[in-house]
C-alpha cells in the first residue's frame, strides 16, 4: 500500500475527514454531524466534545472504507471552522461551550478593542484588519466582560481545529492562517501581536505556538491513537483554517487563480505574494497556508446557509416531496429556480442573515425580500436568493479587483459549485470563466496535501498541488445574462444602504 495522508476538517455542521495516496488520490472519506446551539438572537454555540468524538467516528470510518492499515499513515492534517474559541481551565477541562465564527454578540468588545489599539486605523497597522464580531479577541474580552468568574479560570484559548489538536497530540499549537483571524495576529511578521497583546491586557500565554501550516505541530499519542485505530507518534502538521486550507484544495498557490466557495458561508479568496490590505478593512488579509504568503479574502456569512434556510423553514412540502422521490430537496428548489427569469422580475433577497461581515462588517444587518409583487412564486424566491448570495460574493470580487489582483479564472467549490445552474449564475454574475476541479473535497483536501508536504511526499505545498489538482469543467459567462446582473447589481448594493438605519433600530427592538 501506498503511504497515505488523513485530512480533518472540523467544520460547522460536521467533521469531515478523508484519507488520500501520495499521488492525491482520494481513498475514502467520511462525515459525522452535531448541532449548534443559539441560547439568544445573534449567539453561535457548540460543545468542542461534539467534535472530538466526530473526529474519532470518522477516521475509524477511513479506516474501514479506505483499504489501508494504520501503518500506511504517515500524516495528519487539521482543518477547521475559524474564529471560534475555546477555553481551557488549569486541567485542560473546557470551560463552557465555544462562541463560533457567527456569534454576533461581540459588537461593544469590538469597539473596545478599536479604542485600546488607538483607532481603527492603527490597528488594522498592527495586525492587517479591523475588529469583527466573528474574530476571537473580541470573543475573549466579551469572556472577561460578561463572565469573569469563567475568566479568570482560563489557561489556555484554542481555535477550534487546534482543540482537537491538542486531542490528538496533547500539543497546544495553532499555525500561521488560523491564527490570522484571532485578530491577535500580526500578520506581516507572522506571529503573535505584542503590542495589541498588551494594550489589550490580554496573556500570551492563553495563546498556543503558532506554527507555519506544513510545519508538524505535534505526533499522536497513545490515547488518541488507541481510540481511533492509528499508530501512536504520527506527525500532526498545522494544516489551516477552512479557508486557507480549502485554497489549498483548490489549488489557489499562485496569483491569478481565485476562488468562490459556497458552503454555509461564502468566501472569495484571492493568493497574494505580499501583504496588501483594504484601506477601509473590508477585505481580510491573512497569512496564507502556503509558506511566507498571504492572501486577501472576502465572506458573506449566510450563503448557502440562506439556501438552507429557506429549505428548512419555508419549503417542508418540498422536503416530503423529495424523501418520496428519494432525491435531494435543492434538486427540485433549484429546477423551480431555473424556471424563474433572470433577475427575478424584480426581486431581490439580501442574505444578511446572520448580520454581514464583507463589506459591511454589520452585525444587525438582516435578511430581506424586497421589491415582492403578486407575480412572485416560490421559483423567483429561491432564484432571488441565489441571486442575491452571487451578488454578496461579487462584493467581495470587486474590493479584491480595486488591490489590483489579476483575476484569470475562478475556481468554483462547495454546494454552489455543484449545481450546474448556479455555477453558471456564478459566471454569468461575476463576469469571468468559472472552473471546477478533480477535487471536490475542499478543506479537508488541502490539509491532506498540507500533511503530504509536510512529512516529506513533495518539497512543498505547492508543489503538491501541482501535482494533484487539474481542472475539468469550465464554464463562460452568457452575453445576455451577464449584461442583465451588470444592471441589476449596483440596485442591490444600494439596498443595505438604505436600511442599514433601520437594521440598527431593528437591532435594539430585540435585545
Amino acid at each position: 500500500m501506498p503511504n497515505v495522508y488523513l485530512g480533518i476538517d472540523v467544520g460547522t455542521s460536521g467533521t469531515k475527514s478523508l484519507a488520500i495516496d501520495q499521488n492525491g488520490k482520494i481513498l475514502a472519506s467520511a462525515s459525522a454531524e452535531y448541532p449548534i446551539y443559539h441560547p439568544k438572537p445573534g449567539w453561535s454555540e457548540q460543545h468542542p466534545s461534539d467534535w472530538w468524538e466526530a473526529t474519532v467516528a470518522t477516521i475509524k470510518q477511513l479506516l474501514k472504507k479506505g483499504g489501508f492499515k494504520k501503518g500506511d499513515v504517515k500524516g495528519i492534517g487539521l482543518s477547521g471552522q475559524m474564529h471560534g474559541s475555546v477555553f481551557l481551565d488549569k486541567d485542560h477541562q473546557v470551560i463552557r461551550p465555544a462562541l463560533l465564527w457567527n456569534d454576533q454578540r461581540t459588537a461593544a468588545e469590538c469597539a473596545e478593542i478599536e479604542k485600546k489599539a488607538g483607532g481603527r486605523k492603527k490597528l488594522i497597522e498592527m495586525v492587517s484588519n479591523p475588529a469583527l464580531t466573528g474574530f476571537t479577541a473580541p470573543k475573549i474580552l466579551w469572556l472577561r466582560n460578561h463572565e469573569p468568574k469563567r475568566y479568570a479560570a482560563v489557561r489556555k484559548v484554542l481555535l477550534p481545529k487546534d482543540y482537537v489538536r491538542f486531542q490528538l497530540t496533547g500539543e497546544f499549537a495553532t499555525e500561521v492562517s488560523d491564527a490570522s483571524g484571532t485578530l491577535l495576529l500580526d500578520v506581516k511578521k507572522r506571529a503573535w501581536s505584542k503590542p495589541l497583546l498588551s494594550k489589550l491586557e490580554i496573556d500570551a500565554d492563553l495563546l498556543p505556538a503558532c506554527y507555519e501550516s506544513e510545519e508538524v505541530s505535534g505526533k499522536l499519542s497513545a490515547a488518541a491513537a488507541s481510540a481511533m485505530g492509528l499508530l501512536e507518534g504520527t506527525p500532526v502538521v498545522g494544516g489551516g483554517g477552512d479557508q486557507a486550507a480549502g485554497a489549498i484544495g483548490n489549488g489557489i498557490v499562485e496569483a491569478g487563480v481565485i476562488s468562490a466557495t459556497l458552503g454555509t458561508s461564502g468566501v472569495v479568496f484571492a493568493y497574494s505574494d505580499t501583504v496588501e490590505t483594504d484601506a477601509e478593512g473590508r477585505l481580510h488579509t491573512f497569512c496564507h497556508a502556503v509558506r511566507g504568503k498571504w492572501h486577501q479574502m472576502g465572506v458573506v456569512l449566510s450563503a448557502g446557509g440562506s439556501l438552507q434556510w429557506y429549505r428548512n423553514q419555508l419549503a417542508q412540502d418540498v422536503m416530503a416531496e423529495a424523501k418520496k422521490k428519494k432525491i435531494d430537496p435543492y434538486e427540485i428548489l433549484t429546477a423551480e429556480a431555473a424556471a424563474a427569469p433572470i433577475g427575478s422580475e424584480g426581486l431581490y433577497f439580501l442574505p444578511y442573515l446572520t448580520g454581514e461581515r464583507t463589506p459591511h462588517a454589520d452585525p444587525h444587518a438582516r435578511g430581506a425580500w424586497i421589491g415582492l409583487s403578486p407575480r412572485h412564486g416560490r421559483g423567483h424566491l429561491v432564484r432571488s436568493i441565489m441571486e442575491g448570495v452571487t451578488y454578496a460574493m461579487r462584493d467581495s470580487l470587486e474590493l479584491i479587483k480595486g488591490l489590483g489582483v489579476p483575476i484569470n479564472e475562478i475556481r468554483a467549490s462547495g454546494g454552489g459549485a455543484r449545481s450546474d445552474f448556479w455555477r453558471q449564475m456564478q459566471a454569468d454574475v461575476y463576469g469571468h470563466n468559472v472552473v471546477t476541479i478533480n477535487a471536490s473535497e475542499g478543506p479537508a483536501y488541502g490539509v491532506a496535501l498540507l500533511a503530504a508536504a509536510g512529512t516529506g511526499a513533495y518539497s512543498n505545498v505547492v508543489e503538491a498541488c501541482k501535482a494533484s489538482i487539474k481542472v475539468v469543467s469550465r464554464t463562460k459567462p452568457v452575453k445576455r445574462a451577464k449584461d442583465s446582473y451588470d444592471k441589476a447589481y449596483p440596485i442591490y448594493g444600494k439596498l443595505y444602504q438604505s436600511l442599514k438605519h433601520d437594521f440598527a433600530a431593528i437591532a435594539d427592538l430585540v435585545k
